[in-house]
């Protein structure tokens, strides 16, 4: 099923809704699993090989729900690289929620990986009420809640530069010619404006989630995000959080093997309740 949402703030969003396999109890008898919203990275969208990969490993686990955040693909908007698409992936878990689904998981890669922890803190039980106002939570968070969360290859802090791929993607987002290579090249359609007020940082996000079960994952080899990002995070998480850091791997959706995405299944049936 496909269809385009709206945000709190108006923008429109490409969705893909997929039932995914069900499973069986003792009785026979037909038991749906949670329903995985995946948020893809900076660049990507819904149709992106890597992207469709994930939701094909996550329907062997339950039902799933792919969509493209503001700017990327056939959504509307701009993309505000962390900002604003929280609202995207409010308005994806609620579609979610009306689809029937009592159980949601939200699967973020990078980018997607900083949002799914904006989201959880502020959606949860105690949002900071000035985010809240900002990112236009306040009146929907029943709906848009998450059951339980998975950060994948996400930063621990924002404008971090200290590796080329990330000094690379600062210039394509603050530069002019670097929002043209964008646009053309890669799809995306990167809003000119700076952050005004700068967003709660992944890390302190993390602090926030609590009592949600949060999974943080990371690879040694992430070109990205040295693995100092992720410790920061499960500290910041506390109890309540759980880090995977896997031998071998590298960035994000790319990176992320069927083998690892099963495992993440697996963690996320069980923790969702």
């Amino acid at each position: 099923m496909r269809t385009f949402l709206y945000t709190a703030d108006g923008v429109r969003i490409d969705s893909v809704y997929e039932p995914g396999a069900a499973v069986h109890d003792a009785s026979r008898t037909p038991v749906r699993g949670p329903v995985f919203v995946v948020a893809h990275g900076f660049t990507g969208d819904a149709d992106r090989p890597h992207v469709r990969r994930v939701a094909r490993a996550f329907a062997r686990h339950g039902a799933v729900v792919t969509f493209s955040f503001r700017g990327h693909g056939a959504s509307g908007g701009r993309s505000t690289v962390g900002d604003r698409e929280v609202l995207d992936l409010a308005a994806a878990v609620t579609w979610a929620r009306e689809l029937g689904h009592t159980r949601v998981v939200t699967v973020g890669f990078s980018m997607g990986g900083s949002v799914v922890l904006r989201h959880a803190a502020l959606y949860g039980a105690n949002p900071p009420e000035e985010e809240r106002e900002h990112a236009g939570s306040r009146g929907a968070r029943p709906q848009a809640r998450t059951d339980a969360v998975v950060s994948v290859s996400a930063p621990a802090r924002w404008y971090y530069r200290g590796t080329a791929p990330m000094r690379r993607l600062h210039w394509l987002v603050t530069r002019p010619a670097g929002r043209v290579v964008g646009r053309y090249g890669f799809r995306t359609r990167i809003h000119h404006r700076d952050w005004d007020p700068v967003p709660l940082s992944p890390v302190e996000a993390a602090e926030r989630i609590a009592p949600t079960p949060l999974l943080i994952v990371h690879g040694d080899r992430d070109g990205y995000f040295p693995v100092d990002h992720p410790r920061m995070l499960a500290e910041a998480a506390g109890d309540h959080g759980e880090l995977w850091l896997e031998p071998g791997m590298g960035h994000a959706e790319h990176a992320a093997g069927d083998e690892l995405l099963h495992r993440i299944g697996d963690w996320a049936v069980t923790r969702a309740g």
